[in-house]
Protein backbone atom coordinates (compact mmCIF):
# COMPACT_ATOMS: atom_id res chain seq x y z
CA UNK A 1 0.00 0.00 0.00
CA UNK A 2 1.25 3.47 -0.90
CA UNK A 3 0.89 5.10 2.49
CA UNK A 4 2.21 8.42 1.29
CA UNK A 5 -0.48 8.67 -1.38
CA UNK A 6 -3.09 7.54 1.14
CA UNK A 7 -2.03 10.20 3.66
CA UNK A 8 -1.93 12.86 0.95
CA UNK A 9 -5.39 11.90 -0.35
CA UNK A 10 -6.94 11.67 3.12
CA UNK A 11 -5.62 15.13 3.89
CA UNK A 12 -7.19 16.53 0.74
CA UNK A 13 -10.54 14.93 1.55
CA UNK A 14 -10.46 16.53 5.01
CA UNK A 15 -9.51 19.82 3.42
CA UNK A 16 -12.46 19.63 1.03
CA UNK A 17 -14.94 19.11 3.86
CA UNK A 18 -13.39 22.04 5.72
CA UNK A 19 -13.81 24.21 2.63
CA UNK A 20 -17.48 23.26 2.40
CA UNK A 21 -18.04 23.94 6.10
CA UNK A 22 -16.29 27.29 5.83
CA UNK A 23 -18.46 28.24 2.85
CA UNK A 24 -21.63 27.34 4.73
CA UNK A 25 -20.80 29.37 7.81
CA UNK A 26 -19.82 32.38 5.71
CA UNK A 27 -22.81 31.94 3.39
CA UNK A 28 -20.64 32.00 0.26
CA UNK A 29 -20.93 30.44 -3.17
CA UNK A 30 -17.84 28.97 -4.87
CA UNK A 31 -17.42 32.20 -6.85
CA UNK A 32 -17.72 34.33 -3.73
CA UNK A 33 -15.49 31.98 -1.74
CA UNK A 34 -12.50 32.63 -3.95
CA UNK A 35 -13.29 36.27 -4.58
CA UNK A 36 -13.90 37.82 -1.16
CA UNK A 37 -10.46 39.34 -0.66
CA UNK A 38 -6.89 38.05 -0.61
CA UNK A 39 -6.47 38.08 3.17
CA UNK A 40 -9.86 36.43 3.73
CA UNK A 41 -8.96 33.76 1.16
CA UNK A 42 -5.63 33.19 2.93
CA UNK A 43 -7.49 32.83 6.24
CA UNK A 44 -9.59 30.06 4.70
CA UNK A 45 -6.57 28.49 3.01
CA UNK A 46 -4.66 28.34 6.30
CA UNK A 47 -7.51 26.47 8.00
CA UNK A 48 -7.83 24.07 5.06
CA UNK A 49 -4.07 23.45 5.10
CA UNK A 50 -4.14 22.69 8.81
CA UNK A 51 -6.90 20.11 8.27
CA UNK A 52 -4.92 18.56 5.43
CA UNK A 53 -1.72 18.42 7.52
CA UNK A 54 -3.44 17.05 10.64
CA UNK A 55 -5.10 14.15 8.82
CA UNK A 56 -2.10 13.51 6.60
CA UNK A 57 0.35 13.32 9.51
CA UNK A 58 -1.89 10.98 11.52
CA UNK A 59 -2.46 8.62 8.57
CA UNK A 60 1.24 8.58 7.72
CA UNK A 61 2.14 7.98 11.39
CA UNK A 62 -0.12 4.89 11.41
CA UNK A 63 1.41 3.35 8.27
CA UNK A 64 2.88 0.41 10.20
CA UNK A 65 -0.49 -0.41 11.79
CA UNK A 66 0.16 1.35 15.10
CA UNK A 67 0.07 4.94 16.26
CA UNK A 68 2.99 5.62 18.56
CA UNK A 69 1.93 8.49 20.76
CA UNK A 70 5.40 9.90 21.34
CA UNK A 71 6.61 9.75 17.74
CA UNK A 72 7.22 13.10 15.99
CA UNK A 73 4.66 12.29 13.26
CA UNK A 74 1.90 11.45 15.73
CA UNK A 75 2.60 14.49 17.85
CA UNK A 76 2.64 16.64 14.72
CA UNK A 77 -0.79 15.30 13.75
CA UNK A 78 -2.14 15.97 17.26
CA UNK A 79 -0.58 19.44 17.31
CA UNK A 80 -2.13 20.33 13.96
CA UNK A 81 -5.51 19.05 15.14
CA UNK A 82 -5.26 21.32 18.19
CA UNK A 83 -4.14 24.31 16.10
CA UNK A 84 -6.96 23.61 13.63
CA UNK A 85 -9.57 23.57 16.42
CA UNK A 86 -8.27 26.87 17.76
CA UNK A 87 -8.14 28.72 14.44
CA UNK A 88 -11.50 27.28 13.35
CA UNK A 89 -12.95 28.90 16.44
CA UNK A 90 -11.06 32.08 15.60
CA UNK A 91 -12.68 32.01 12.16
CA UNK A 92 -16.11 31.81 13.77
CA UNK A 93 -15.28 34.72 16.05
CA UNK A 94 -13.93 36.60 13.04
CA UNK A 95 -17.35 36.39 11.38
CA UNK A 96 -19.36 37.22 14.47
CA UNK A 97 -17.18 39.94 15.99
CA UNK A 98 -15.96 41.60 12.78
CA UNK A 99 -12.33 40.65 13.39
CA UNK A 100 -9.92 41.67 10.61
CA UNK A 101 -9.24 39.52 7.56
CA UNK A 102 -5.78 37.98 7.90
CA UNK A 103 -5.88 37.38 11.65
CA UNK A 104 -6.51 33.64 11.24
CA UNK A 105 -3.57 33.43 8.83
CA UNK A 106 -1.31 35.30 11.25
CA UNK A 107 -2.26 33.17 14.24
CA UNK A 108 -1.87 29.97 12.21
CA UNK A 109 1.64 30.92 11.12
CA UNK A 110 2.68 31.80 14.68
CA UNK A 111 1.40 28.52 16.12
CA UNK A 112 2.81 26.39 13.29
CA UNK A 113 6.17 28.10 13.49
CA UNK A 114 6.37 27.78 17.27
CA UNK A 115 5.47 24.09 17.12
CA UNK A 116 8.02 23.40 14.37
CA UNK A 117 10.79 24.90 16.48
CA UNK A 118 9.67 23.06 19.63
CA UNK A 119 9.40 19.73 17.80
CA UNK A 120 12.88 19.88 16.37
CA UNK A 121 14.35 20.92 19.69
CA UNK A 122 12.65 17.93 21.33
CA UNK A 123 13.46 15.34 18.62
CA UNK A 124 16.87 16.34 17.41
CA UNK A 125 18.56 13.34 15.87
CA UNK A 126 15.34 11.45 15.18
CA UNK A 127 15.13 10.04 11.63
CA UNK A 128 11.51 11.26 11.45
CA UNK A 129 12.46 14.97 11.54
CA UNK A 130 14.57 17.08 9.25
CA UNK A 131 18.21 17.47 10.15
CA UNK A 132 20.09 20.74 10.13
CA UNK A 133 18.98 24.32 10.63
CA UNK A 134 16.21 24.38 7.99
CA UNK A 135 13.32 23.55 10.39
CA UNK A 136 14.41 26.30 12.77
CA UNK A 137 14.72 28.83 9.98
CA UNK A 138 11.31 27.93 8.53
CA UNK A 139 9.69 27.90 11.97
CA UNK A 140 11.19 31.25 12.89
CA UNK A 141 10.20 32.70 9.52
CA UNK A 142 6.60 31.51 9.89
CA UNK A 143 6.39 32.98 13.40
CA UNK A 144 7.83 36.33 12.31
CA UNK A 145 5.58 36.56 9.24
CA UNK A 146 2.53 35.68 11.36
CA UNK A 147 3.38 38.25 14.02
CA UNK A 148 4.07 40.89 11.36
CA UNK A 149 0.73 40.16 9.68
CA UNK A 150 -1.15 40.70 12.93
CA UNK A 151 0.90 43.80 13.75
CA UNK A 152 0.02 45.31 10.37
CA UNK A 153 -3.70 44.51 10.20
CA UNK A 154 -4.89 44.87 13.80
CA UNK A 155 -4.07 48.53 14.70
CA UNK A 156 -5.94 50.12 11.75
CA UNK A 157 -8.80 47.68 12.29
CA UNK A 158 -9.13 48.66 15.95
CA UNK A 159 -9.16 52.35 15.01
CA UNK A 160 -11.95 51.77 12.49
CA UNK A 161 -15.69 51.93 13.15
CA UNK A 162 -17.59 48.69 13.68
CA UNK A 163 -20.46 49.85 11.50
CA UNK A 164 -18.08 50.53 8.62
CA UNK A 165 -16.51 47.09 9.07
CA UNK A 166 -19.95 45.54 8.75
CA UNK A 167 -20.53 47.48 5.53
CA UNK A 168 -17.23 46.15 4.16
CA UNK A 169 -18.13 42.58 5.06
CA UNK A 170 -21.55 42.89 3.44
CA UNK A 171 -19.91 44.32 0.33
CA UNK A 172 -17.48 41.40 0.15
CA UNK A 173 -19.57 38.48 1.36
CA UNK A 174 -23.22 39.52 1.34
CA UNK A 175 -25.57 39.01 4.28
CA UNK A 176 -26.11 35.86 6.26
CA UNK A 177 -28.36 34.87 9.15
CA UNK A 178 -26.39 33.44 12.07
CA UNK A 179 -26.81 32.69 15.74
CA UNK A 180 -26.79 35.68 18.09
CA UNK A 181 -23.27 36.39 19.30
CA UNK A 182 -23.52 38.36 22.57
CA UNK A 183 -22.40 36.67 25.80
CA UNK A 184 -25.07 35.08 28.04
CA UNK A 185 -26.53 37.24 30.79
CA UNK A 186 -28.46 36.27 33.90
CA UNK A 187 -31.68 37.42 32.24
CA UNK A 188 -30.89 35.73 28.89
CA UNK A 189 -28.69 32.67 29.47
CA UNK A 190 -29.17 31.21 25.95
CA UNK A 191 -28.56 33.99 23.38
CA UNK A 192 -27.80 31.37 20.72
CA UNK A 193 -31.53 30.65 20.50
CA UNK A 194 -31.97 33.99 18.74
CA UNK A 195 -30.80 34.91 15.23
CA UNK A 196 -28.97 37.95 13.92
CA UNK A 197 -27.64 39.41 10.68
CA UNK A 198 -24.87 41.47 12.24
CA UNK A 199 -23.79 42.98 15.54
CA UNK A 200 -25.50 46.34 14.91
CA UNK A 201 -28.89 45.28 13.58
CA UNK A 202 -31.54 44.15 16.07
CA UNK A 203 -32.07 40.42 16.50
CA UNK A 204 -34.35 38.98 13.81
CA UNK A 205 -36.97 38.16 16.42
CA UNK A 206 -36.90 41.76 17.64
CA UNK A 207 -37.35 42.99 14.07
CA UNK A 208 -40.47 40.83 13.76
CA UNK A 209 -41.63 42.15 17.15
CA UNK A 210 -41.26 45.74 15.94
CA UNK A 211 -43.50 45.01 12.97
CA UNK A 212 -46.06 43.36 15.24
CA UNK A 213 -46.00 46.33 17.64
CA UNK A 214 -46.67 48.72 14.76
CA UNK A 215 -49.56 46.61 13.52
CA UNK A 216 -50.94 46.36 17.07
CA UNK A 217 -50.86 49.97 18.31
CA UNK A 218 -51.50 51.63 14.89
CA UNK A 219 -49.13 54.63 15.23
CA UNK A 220 -49.35 57.68 13.02
CA UNK A 221 -45.77 58.79 13.69
CA UNK A 222 -42.75 56.64 14.52
CA UNK A 223 -39.34 58.16 15.24
CA UNK A 224 -36.28 55.90 15.07
CA UNK A 225 -32.78 56.98 16.06
CA UNK A 226 -29.96 54.92 14.64
CA UNK A 227 -31.10 53.69 11.23
CA UNK A 228 -27.91 51.75 10.65
CA UNK A 229 -28.52 49.96 7.32
CA UNK A 230 -32.28 50.09 7.48
CA UNK A 231 -33.58 46.70 8.59
CA UNK A 232 -35.67 47.96 11.50
CA UNK A 233 -36.98 50.92 9.49
CA UNK A 234 -38.15 48.58 6.75
CA UNK A 235 -39.76 46.16 9.22
CA UNK A 236 -41.72 48.92 10.91
CA UNK A 237 -42.66 50.34 7.51
CA UNK A 238 -44.10 46.93 6.61
CA UNK A 239 -46.35 47.31 9.65
CA UNK A 240 -47.37 50.82 8.56
CA UNK A 241 -48.19 49.57 5.09
CA UNK A 242 -50.32 46.78 6.54
CA UNK A 243 -52.13 49.41 8.65
CA UNK A 244 -52.62 51.63 5.64
CA UNK A 245 -51.45 54.83 7.30
CA UNK A 246 -48.62 56.40 9.28
CA UNK A 247 -45.01 57.50 8.76
CA UNK A 248 -41.61 56.66 10.21
CA UNK A 249 -38.84 59.23 10.51
CA UNK A 250 -35.51 57.45 10.88
CA UNK A 251 -32.30 59.30 11.76
CA UNK A 252 -28.72 58.17 11.05
CA UNK A 253 -25.70 60.35 11.86
CA UNK A 254 -22.94 58.54 9.93
CA UNK A 255 -22.94 59.58 6.24
CA UNK A 256 -21.50 56.30 4.89
CA UNK A 257 -23.95 54.18 6.84
CA UNK A 258 -26.80 56.52 5.93
CA UNK A 259 -25.98 56.07 2.23
CA UNK A 260 -26.26 52.29 2.59
CA UNK A 261 -29.54 52.63 4.53
CA UNK A 262 -30.94 54.99 1.88
CA UNK A 263 -30.00 52.52 -0.83
CA UNK A 264 -31.68 49.66 0.99
CA UNK A 265 -34.83 51.63 1.83
CA UNK A 266 -35.16 52.91 -1.73
CA UNK A 267 -34.88 49.34 -3.04
CA UNK A 268 -37.45 48.01 -0.54
CA UNK A 269 -40.46 49.60 -2.20
CA UNK A 270 -41.46 51.10 1.16
CA UNK A 271 -40.01 54.56 0.63
CA UNK A 272 -43.48 56.17 0.77
CA UNK A 273 -43.71 55.17 4.45
CA UNK A 274 -40.18 56.18 5.48
CA UNK A 275 -38.55 59.58 5.80
CA UNK A 276 -34.80 59.18 6.31
CA UNK A 277 -32.51 61.86 7.66
CA UNK A 278 -28.73 62.08 7.79
CA UNK A 279 -28.59 64.15 10.97
CA UNK A 280 -27.94 64.16 14.71
CA UNK A 281 -30.81 62.77 16.76
CA UNK A 282 -30.06 65.41 19.39
CA UNK A 283 -30.42 68.27 16.92
CA UNK A 284 -32.93 67.34 14.22
CA UNK A 285 -36.43 68.77 14.64
CA UNK A 286 -39.47 66.50 14.74
CA UNK A 287 -42.93 68.02 14.27
CA UNK A 288 -46.00 66.42 15.79
CA UNK A 289 -46.79 63.86 18.45
CA UNK A 290 -44.65 60.70 18.48
CA UNK A 291 -46.62 57.47 18.92
CA UNK A 292 -43.62 55.11 18.91
CA UNK A 293 -40.10 56.23 19.75
CA UNK A 294 -37.41 53.63 19.00
CA UNK A 295 -33.96 54.48 20.36
CA UNK A 296 -31.23 52.38 18.73
CA UNK A 297 -28.38 54.82 18.15
CA UNK A 298 -24.99 55.43 19.79
CA UNK A 299 -25.18 53.85 23.27
CA UNK A 300 -24.04 56.83 25.41
CA UNK A 301 -26.65 59.22 23.97
CA UNK A 302 -29.76 57.08 24.43
CA UNK A 303 -30.72 58.81 27.68
CA UNK A 304 -30.29 62.27 26.15
CA UNK A 305 -32.48 61.22 23.22
CA UNK A 306 -35.29 60.05 25.45
CA UNK A 307 -35.15 63.18 27.58
CA UNK A 308 -35.18 65.36 24.46
CA UNK A 309 -38.16 63.71 22.79
CA UNK A 310 -40.12 62.77 25.91
CA UNK A 311 -42.36 65.89 25.82
CA UNK A 312 -43.44 65.00 22.28
CA UNK A 313 -44.22 61.35 22.98
CA UNK A 314 -47.87 60.37 23.21
CA UNK A 315 -48.68 59.32 26.82
CA UNK A 316 -50.47 56.30 25.35
CA UNK A 317 -47.60 55.66 22.94
CA UNK A 318 -44.53 53.48 23.38
CA UNK A 319 -40.86 54.09 24.04
CA UNK A 320 -38.68 51.24 22.76
CA UNK A 321 -34.98 51.09 23.59
CA UNK A 322 -32.68 48.44 22.14
CA UNK A 323 -29.40 47.19 23.69
CA UNK A 324 -30.72 47.37 27.26
CA UNK A 325 -29.50 44.02 28.59
CA UNK A 326 -27.17 43.86 31.57
CA UNK A 327 -24.38 43.41 29.01
CA UNK A 328 -25.01 47.03 27.91
CA UNK A 329 -25.04 48.64 31.33
CA UNK A 330 -24.84 52.22 30.06
CA UNK A 331 -28.25 51.87 28.39
CA UNK A 332 -29.88 49.71 31.04
CA UNK A 333 -28.78 52.04 33.85
CA UNK A 334 -30.02 55.07 31.91
CA UNK A 335 -33.48 53.56 31.44
CA UNK A 336 -33.75 52.55 35.08
CA UNK A 337 -32.61 56.02 36.10
CA UNK A 338 -35.39 57.58 34.02
CA UNK A 339 -37.85 55.22 35.69
CA UNK A 340 -36.52 56.07 39.16
CA UNK A 341 -37.07 59.75 38.38
CA UNK A 342 -40.71 59.00 37.65
CA UNK A 343 -40.46 59.90 33.95
CA UNK A 344 -41.26 56.49 32.43
CA UNK A 345 -42.65 53.08 33.35
CA UNK A 346 -40.46 50.30 32.07
CA UNK A 347 -40.59 46.62 31.12
CA UNK A 348 -37.26 44.92 30.37
CA UNK A 349 -37.63 42.18 27.77
CA UNK A 350 -35.03 39.44 28.12
CA UNK A 351 -33.69 39.25 24.58
CA UNK A 352 -29.94 38.68 24.04
CA UNK A 353 -29.22 42.40 23.70
CA UNK A 354 -32.24 43.53 25.67
CA UNK A 355 -35.29 45.53 24.64
CA UNK A 356 -37.12 48.10 26.76
CA UNK A 357 -40.84 48.66 26.30
CA UNK A 358 -41.86 51.80 28.20
CA UNK A 359 -44.41 54.58 28.46
CA UNK A 360 -44.08 58.09 29.80
CA UNK A 361 -45.92 58.66 33.08
CA UNK A 362 -46.84 62.28 32.58
CA UNK A 363 -50.29 62.59 31.02
CA UNK A 364 -51.09 58.89 31.03
CA UNK A 365 -54.59 58.04 32.24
Amino acid sequence: MNWFALAFGAGWIASFFVIRASMRRRGLSWRQFYGHGILAALDDLSVETLAWAAVGFLVWAARDGTLRLLSPLTLSGIAYVAIFIFVWGEGRRQIQFQRPAGIVLGESLILIGAYAIAEHLAFRGSPEVWAGPVPYVLGAAATVVGAATIAIIVPPFIKGDEGHRILERIEQQGEKVQAEYVPPTHECPHPERWKMLDSQTSELEVLDFLKSIVMTVKPELIVETGTFIGYSSIKMAEGLKANGFGKIITIEYDPAIFAKAKERIDASGLGDWIEYRNASSLETKIDGTIDIFFSDSHLPIREDEIRRFLPQINPQGLILVHDASSHFAVVRDAVLRLEAEGLISTVLLSTPRGLVVAQKRDGRK
